[in-house]
């Protein structure tokens, strides 16, 4: 058995689990009977264990279906990049558990935040648009970047991504089901990025995160767990 292995194995989830809440269509509204409930979390290794060689695993899958979670430090830094998925499980409105090292997680995941989200919530989207095929499209993919587009306009406007997309849901769904023509799905697209461009330099966002409270934030949960 490899060293990742047995470090994977090392990290009982959920015995280390800070921070778990539900993703996806059921956190964003737009669920359907198939849907899965999707579970991402947040854990943080005993820290005698990053004194080892063979450091603790960045993320573990399971144990439930559906279920991924990133150790405590990945996940900081993905949310400082502007990780779309990891900034959108600090606001998920649906939170099945939570630790005290996790309610301190969310009580700053606005200093996380910075103008990156702009480039990395467009681009992402953008960049998944370009591999669908208008001839033969994936519905459920393009809902799901027209979403994108619209929670990431919200955090440019208002300084918090958009998760509950109930204003929108008829709409959304429309496109799931492959009943909005594509070129109104191309249209309602160009009016998103347009309006992205129309902000200026006038977002909600400060310019750079706040590293300096995120260190404190990580030696914090470091030193509890000594």
């Amino acid at each position: 058995m490899g060293g990742s292995e047995r470090n994977a194995c090392s990290v009982s989830i959920p015995e280390h689990l800070v921070l778990s809440v539900v993703v996806g269509s059921r956190a964003y509204g737009l669920e359907t009977e198939e849907s899965d409930v999707d579970r991402r979390g947040v854990f943080a290794a005993p820290t005698p264990m990053f004194w080892r060689l063979d450091k603790p695993p960045t993320h573990i899958e399971g144990p439930a279906p559906e279920q991924f979670s990133w150790e405590v430090e990945r996940f900081c830094t993905l949310a400082l990049e502007a990780n779309p998925t990891v900034l959108e499980c600090l606001w998920s409105p649906i939170v099945e558990s939570v630790a005290p090292a996790g309610e301190e997680l969310l009580a700053i995941r606005r200093s996380f935040l910075s103008t990156r989200a702009r480039r990395t919530f467009t681009g992402y989207a953008d960049a998944q648009f370009r591999r669908l095929d208008p001839g033969r499209p994936k519905w459920k993919q393009a809902m799901h970047m027209i979403r994108l587009l619209i929670s990431g306009l919200h955090l440019a406007r208002a300084g918090e991504p958009l998760v509950r997309m109930d204003e929108y849901r008829d709409r959304l769904l429309a496109v799931r089901r492959g009943e909005m023509p594509w070129t109104q799905v191309e249209r309602w697209r160009a009016e998103l990025s347009a309006a992205f461009d129309d902000l200026g330099g006038t977002d909600a966002l400060p310019e750079a995160p706040d590293r300096r409270t995120v260190d404190d934030y990580l030696i914090s949960v470091r030193r509890s767990l000594l």
